[in-house]
């Protein structure tokens, strides 16, 4: 029975609240207005990001919301004008949307579209309203896709169509982790055969990382974390070496810089730690370091800073989403999963229902998974 223009009823983990758990309910997904697309859910991966938001680390969130930023599905259907996707589609939802119009999207180094809700964080369709509802009452989204539902409704600039024989519980992870640490290597620092790199935070944003260092042709390759566990993953994706901070009884970047000679030559931050980062920074050589910011901390933490950091000569870099301007980059990175040059699956160390959304949450808190996904 076709579900084209009727409100579906699915399941999807709503949370309530700051730091409150998710709760399974069913919702109601209304049919996609003009230039909007209702996309079947298949798989979401679990982001740090979405823990960032539920422990009130973002400016500001509305209640209730349906989080998740990372997701894969198929188009159910498509509103009026509509001409990216059709129904049937594979797709890879962009928490990044990017509307290929505006100044910042058509700037050769830009892929921050003015249009997005990162950091705004309104939870709303473009229109200023929501599909989702739940006992009568509003349900917010979240990063212009919200993917811990079985169907979620997102404009047509926050969807990208992909090869239908790519894996959708591996290339999800291209909605946000995966294509953050990657491409923050290779577009970002643009890491140079022969060099050293230091990587803070083996997560799945960090391995990311780790991945395309190696793919860079970097000598050598520290991966640096307090759970020694993620070392052997590590090792397997690309490091070299791994240090626990918790082993030495110095500063940790005194440490690096000992090991690479005076300091790595790139480095990078993935978990969104303003302590951390200061030790990033410091770990990086101090005439011609690059130190690359990738992680997102709480909104109210701030970097204390000597200048002599930068005026030796290192560079402080940020990225978002790796540099990617998604729409155009992201069939590209799904194509070399297919062809075999990039291997998603090696992320994943775990699989679960979306109904145990809130242990894999546990998961990522206790420092027990590189990269989750739930399977809708």
């Amino acid at each position: 029975m076709s579900t084209v223009g009727k409100v579906i009823k699915c399941k999807a983990a709503v949370t309530y609240g700051f730091k409150k758990p998710f709760v399974m309910e069913e919702i109601e997904v209304a049919p996609p207005k003009a230039r909007e697309v209702r996309v079947k859910v298949c798989a979401s991966g679990i982001c740090h990001t979405d823990d960032h938001a539920l422990s009130g680390g973002m400016a500001s969130l509305n209640f209730p919301v349906i989080l998740g930023h990372e997701g894969a599905g198929i188009v159910e259907s498509v509103g009026e004008g509509v001409f990216k996707v059709q129904p049937g589609d594979h797709v890879v939802l962009l928490c990044s949307p990017m509307c290929m119009q505006c100044k910042a999207c058509l700037h050769p180094e830009s892929n921050f579209c003015e249009k997005n809700d990162v950091g705004k964080n309104v939870g709303l369709m473009l229109d200023k309203t929501t599909r989702f509802s739940c006992k009568g009452k509003m349900i917010h989204n979240f990063m212009s896709t919200s993917t811990f539902t079985e169907y979620t409704v997102v404009d047509e600039f926050a969807i990208c169509r992909i090869d239908k024989a790519a894996p959708l519980d591996q290339v999800c992870l291209v909605g946000c982790g995966f294509s953050t640490g990657y491409g923050t290597v290779l577009n970002t620092a643009k890491v140079k055969p022969g060099s050293s790199c230091v990587v803070f935070g083996l997560g799945g944003i960090g391995m990311s990382a780790v991945m395309a260092c190696k793919v860079s042709g970097a000598k050598q390759i520290i991966g640096v974390d307090i759970n020694s566990t993620k070392f052997p993953k590590a090792k397997e994706l690309g490091c070299t070496e791994c240090v626990n901070p918790k082993d030495h009884s110095k500063p940790i970047h005194e440490v690096i810089t000992e090991m690479t000679g005076g300091g790595a030559d790139y480095g990078f931050e993935c978990i969104g730690n303003c302590e951390v980062m200061a030790s990033m920074i410091q770990s990086t050589n101090y005439a011609y370091g690059s130190a690359n910011i990738i992680g997102v901390p709480p909104f109210k933490d701030r970097i204390s800073m000597d200048p002599m950091w930068v005026l030796t000569g290192r560079s402080i870099q940020g990225a978002f989403l790796g540099d990617y301007k998604a729409p155009q980059d992201f069939p590209k990175i799904i194509d070399d999963v297919l062809a075999g040059k990039i291997n998603l699956d090696a992320l994943v160390s775990h699989r679960l229902p979306l109904d145990q959304v809130n242990e894999g949450f546990d998961l990522i808190r206790h420092g027990k998974t590189v990269r989750t996904v739930l399977l809708m």
